[in-house]
């Protein structure tokens, strides 16, 4: 195993049972995804890692009009299978917490 992927398997260690219900926390040192979450609905429990790391949302209330675009265009890439996604999926959790 080369050094980048057991930099990134110890990176993802995370203990499920020490988590808090549908807390978002940010993962710096994750090589890819910026957020993780265990998110929990109707007594199922799922630990999921959201969001492109470096890269931030235009927020819930985006003022210029290139903040407006970008998410525009995110929600058009993201919501062309289904505008209504559940609480157990990375989809939900990005809207809600990046944009």
């Amino acid at each position: 195993m080369t050094e980048k992927y057991q930099k990134a398997a110890s990176a993802a260690k995370l203990v499920k049972d020490k988590m808090a219900c549908n807390k978002p926390r940010k993962t710096p040192g994750h090589p890819t995804k910026s957020h993780v979450v265990k998110a929990c609905d109707k007594g199922e429990e799922r630990i999921i890692r959201f969001g492109q790391q470096g890269v931030e949302g235009a927020g819930k209330n985006p003022t210029t009009e290139k903040d407006k675009a970008r998410k525009k265009s995110y929600y058009a890439r993201h919501n062309a299978q289904d505008p209504n996604p559940d609480k157990m999926s990375a989809r939900w959790w990005s809207h809600r917490v990046k944009w």
